[in-house]
Formats: structure tokens, C-alpha cells, sequence
């Protein structure tokens, strides 16, 4: 999951500032952890201390207020209900990385990323998204070829996966919605060479930064087996006491076996 984070904080200076290439400094002092951390650890949170997915979000959502929420998910994290509102939005996706870490059997993981969505996107394709996310991550851990995590996205979901991240760039622009945004994310690892790359290839898109490296970090961090020691550094001296606890939380678990 530390991979989903540092891709978030790596993004976060572009997502206003778009960029096109992937010759950029990949941390900086003004990089930063969003909304993506915060609701991927309330999600990982959720998980250890076996809470309710949107109430653990509106509790650990409201202590960092600043984080960059879209308009609509701002206000339903300070409603008092769990009410969903019917979202596409990529929110779904990026906060899911957890649970493809989490389960050891694929219906556990796309029954329980439906479930992370629906408490606010609850729109077919904000589910799709966090699905997709889910499933690729829970395949790059079994050992899944690129080829098959390809294959499988698509077969599945429906997203073009088949597309070169040289035709998609150019013209590619900044989208919110999972449809348009979490295909090109999983494209950019498919595309990459290492867990790094990834990441830049994600942030090269000119897009919805932080949100579509946090997608292609969780997944190539599943598949390459890790993120590189300088860069999981980084993250942790930009995230605060409470976050960085949860995250080692969930990282030092002990492993979950699948049921015999």
C-alpha cells in the first residue's frame, strides 16, 4: 500500500500543474499526501480494526480537512449519515489499494472493494473502478503476468487496456471520472519497467496526478514486489504521526493465509 501513498504524494504538485514528460524531481519540498492517503488509510484502518468503511473515512476524513476533497465527497464526510451520492468519480479507485493487499481470495477482494465504494460512489462505474484497482493488485500479488492482469482488467470490466501510452499522452487531459481515469492509470504500470517508472509514466499523463500515480503505484508495487527504500523514506517523514502508524500497522501485519 506504501506504493498507492507515494505515488499520491510524488502527483500531488501536478495536479494542477500538469506535466507531459517523466524527466521531473520526483519528490519535492512542496510534495505532499492528499485525500488519496488519507482515505486509503481509513480504508486499511477500517480493515485492522474490522470497522464500518465509511464511518472509519468520515472519523479519519474530518482530522485533515485540508486534504484536497473533491466538493461533493467534502460534504458528504461532514454529513452525520453514510449516505452515498451516487459518485463515477476515481475516488473509489484510489483509496481501494488496501484491500488488494488485505485478501487472499478473489471474491473477498471484489465483495469487499464493492463495499469500500458504495458507502459514496455508489454509481456503477465509481464500483467498476474500485473493483478494477482491486483485482489487478490482488493479481500482480499472485504472480500474475501483465498479459493476464491485461486480459483479466478487460475481459471483466470492459476498460481498453490495449491502447500505448505513447498514442494515449498527447492528447490525454485532466478527468475525474473512473472511466476516464483508471484505465490510463493501469496503462502507465502496464507500460512501466519498474515501480518508479510507473509512477512517472502515471504522473506524465498531464492528468489527475496524484490520484492516477496513487492507481499505478499500488499496482506495480504489488507486481514488482516493493517500493525502493529511498522512496519509501520520503513518504514517511511527509506523513503525520497518526497516518504513518496505521500504514506501519498495515504493513507489519501478520500475513493472512488463505482458508484451506
Amino acid at each position: 500500500m506504501i506504493g498507492a501513498i507515494a505515488g499520491d504524494i510524488i502527483g500531488s504538485i501536478y495536479e494542477h500543474s500538469p506535466i507531459k514528460r517523466v524527466d521531473f524531481p520526483l519528490f519535492s519540498p512542496q510534495c505532499r499526501f492528499t485525500d488519496d492517503t488519507v482515505m486509503s488509510l481509513a480504508v486499511a484502518q477500517a480493515l485492522l480494526k474490522e470497522g464500518d468503511y465509511g464511518r472509519v473515512m468520515k472519523t479519519l476524513g474530518r482530522k485533515y480537512p485540508n486534504a484536497g476533497y473533491g466538493g461533493n465527497f467534502y460534504r458528504w464526510l461532514f454529513e452525520d449519515e453514510v449516505k452515498p451520492y451516487h459518485s463515477w468519480g476515481n475516488g473509489s479507485a484510489m483509496r481501494v489499494s488496501p484491500i488488494g493487499f488485505y485478501f487472499n481470495r478473489e471474491e473477498q477482494v471484489l465483495r469487499e472493494a464493492r463495499a469500500t465504494a458504495a458507502v459514496s460512489h455508489n454509481h456503477p462505474e465509481g464500483i467498476k473502478g474500485a473493483q478494477s484497482v482491486a483485482l489487478a493488485i490482488f493479481l500482480a500479488r499472485q504472480g500474475a503476468s501483465k498479459a493476464a492482469i491485461r486480459n483479466r482488467i478487460q475481459a471483466d470490466f470492459g476498460y481498453d487496456l490495449e491502447r500505448s501510452f505513447v498514442e494515449i499522452r498527447p492528447v490525454y487531459r485532466f478527468d475525474v471520472s473512473c472511466q476516464g481515469s483508471v484505465p490510463e492509470a493501469m496503462i502507465a504500470f502496464l507500460d512501466s519497467s519498474d515501480y518508479e517508472s510507473a509512477v512517472r509514466l502515471a504522473v506524465s499523463l498531464g492528468g489527475d496526478a496524484d490520484t492516477q500515480a496513487c492507481i499505478a503505484g499500488g499496482i506495480a508495487e504489488a507486481f514488482y514486489g516493493g517500493v525502493p527504500a529511498r522512496i519509501q523514506q520520503e513518504v514517511k517523514t511527509r506523513l503525520p504521526q497518526d497516518l504513518l502508524g496505521i500504514l506501519e500497522a498495515f504493513v507489519e501485519r501478520p500475513p493472512r493465509l488463505p482458508p484451506r
